[in-house]
């Protein structure tokens, strides 16, 4: 499973694409457990634009981290 900070996530859509802190939490309460759909969340309620969307992916393919969890 992949895995990413999520604090760090936060701060670059507020402090990189200027993301209000109203519209992420909006986006969050959204996602409800499944905080790894938040960039889809933002986009599909116009919160960013599908050129910030893109930034967004290509800030995630860069900090995620690969986490493997044991099989049963």
């Amino acid at each position: 499973m992949k895995t990413f900070p999520q604090n760090d996530l936060i701060a670059f859509l507020r402090h990189e694409l200027a993301v209000p802190i109203d519209a992420i939490k909006l986006g969050l309460r959204q996602t409800g457990s499944a905080e790894n759909l938040l960039p889809m969340v933002l986009w599909q309620y116009g919160l960013v634009t599908t050129q910030q969307l893109e930034r967004i992916f290509d800030w995630l393919e860069k900090h995620t981290t690969q986490s493997f969890e044991p099989t049963a």
